[in-house]
């Protein structure tokens, strides 16, 4: 249930650099900003060590950008614990509530305090190698997928649920989702779409070979475990910002992060099931 919002007093805007859209909407955001005399500032989404020094005592990151841009500045407020909203400018923008030609209207509504917050459920994973941890821990927002690399061989992926064995997938991979990645990866590979403040994890192979289980959901105390168990190559990727090589022998430990990502939703906004029939047309009308 999304909860009341609260006064606006600093504002950040995170924006694609390369989209010339996103750079003149950042012009235009931190312009209003500047007329009402709001303590602003702007970084490129990319740019982590930016985000994570200017977050703190702000009260909302706004995201300019497509779905992408949104994704990187995600992982950062998954740390911050900061409100984020979504305008969007790329072709689907389906985390992104907000068209760019609102973007005065709705930052004006953020300060008269006329939205609310909607929390969604984030990712949390680390691989295993050798029985230890290896490399940084693995933040998302929509998902965590293990896959096979560029050659096209499938690869054998153990998988268990807590402590239970789930299947031995010969496939070209898995998605472990989060309610809001249900509508991604894992829709295309045959997962269900959940909604968004649910609190489940979704597993879903991705075109597996004669597997009788195509995608399960489990609860937000379950742990996912998927083992590499054969693989000319596989790497894992986060909500398919970064690819991460794996070793056969690998594990990738996949579990719910207690603390919600807390998104903006302006007073009226498009409800959830709209936005999905409008954006993709998934729905039937």
């Amino acid at each position: 249930m999304a909860s009341d919002g609260g006064a606006i007093g600093r504002i950040g805007f995170a924006y694609n650099p390369t989209s010339d859209a996103a750079v003149t909407l950042r012009d235009r955001a931190t312009a209003w900003a500047e007329a009402q005399s709001l303590d602003h500032w702007a970084a490129p989404a990319a740019d982590r060590e930016a985000l994570h020094r200017e977050l703190p005592g702000s009260d909302v990151l706004v995201v300019l950008g497509g779905d992408g841009t949104f994704l990187r500045a995600a992982h950062a407020v998954i740390e911050d614990d900061v409100p984020l909203l979504g305008i969007n400018v790329g072709k689907v923008g389906f985390l992104s509530k907000v068209e760019a030609s609102d973007i005065e209207r709705v930052l004006g509504q953020l300060v008269a305090s006329q939205y609310a917050l909607e929390p969604r459920m984030a990712l949390e994973g680390r691989i295993l190698r050798d029985g230890a941890a290896y490399g940084d821990r693995l933040l998302a927002l929509n998902d965590v997928v293990i896959a096979r690399g560029s050659l096209a061989r499938v690869v054998r992926l153990d998988t268990s649920i807590d402590s239970s064995h789930l299947a031995s997938f010969i496939a070209d991979g898995l998605v472990v989702a989060s309610p809001t990645g249900s509508t991604g990866y894992s829709f295309s590979a045959g997962g269900p779409i959940l909604g968004p403040t649910a609190r489940n994890l979704v597993v879903t192979p991705i075109a597996g070979y004669l597997t009788t289980i195509r995608s399960v959901v489990v609860g937000p105390s379950a742990v996912v475990r998927c083992r590499v168990v054969d693989a000319h190559e596989a790497l894992v990727s986060v909500d398919g910002r970064e690819d991460i090589p794996l070793a056969v022998g690998d594990v990738v430990e996949v579990r719910a992060i207690e603390r919600p990502v807390r998104l903006v939703e302006p007073e009226g906004s498009m409800p959830f099931w709209d936005l999905v029939r409008q954006k993709v047309e998934l729905l039937p009308s």
